[in-house]
């Protein structure tokens, strides 16, 4: 099983989104290295911190799981929708996504703060390269941030 992080704008799509819809793709990924974990390292089951980014104080909000392999990111095909890209077609797709369904909200959100100022996650991904929307987390990472969710 693998840990990741998954950024999302909450005025774009929040945890209570995901909640209320149960499942959705993960659509829109744009970036060469964030594709590559989608379509090459990402699978069912995986787990994932799902953080609200682009607000006054970014955080970990949820948890959350990988629920389909991944697959051609359609909306790359739509001419009328945001995500088109004309050099992605069916026959060679240049875009991936996956299915994401909500398992819990944590407890008390992770703040970014907090986990910069922790130093056992100074190495983690979301401190050095805060940008990827997608990033690997270590299994020891994701429960430190478990853990100081639960922490009162």
């Amino acid at each position: 099983m693998n840990y990741w992080l998954f950024k999302s704008e909450p005025s774009d799509y929040s945890f209570e989104d995901l909640i209320n819809d149960k499942e959705t793709p993960w659509e829109g990924i744009r970036n060469y290295q964030a594709r590559n974990f989608i379509r090459d390292k990402v699978q069912v089951n995986d787990n994932i911190l799902f953080y609200h980014s682009n607000i006054k104080t970014p955080h970990v909000v949820g948890i959350a799981k990988v629920s389909s392999e991944a697959y051609p990111d359609y909306y790359a095909f739509d001419k009328s929708h945001k995500y088109y890209d004309p050099k992605s077609t069916k026959e060679n797709p240049r875009w991936f996504m996956v299915d994401v369904q909500p398992i819990k909200k944590l407890n008390k959100i992770v703040t970014l703060e907090d986990i910069k100022n922790n130093t056992n996650l100074k190495d983690m991904v979301l401190v050095n390269r805060s940008r990827l929307s997608i990033q690997p987390v270590t299994k020891q990472q994701w429960e430190m941030i478990i853990n100081m969710s639960s922490s009162q």
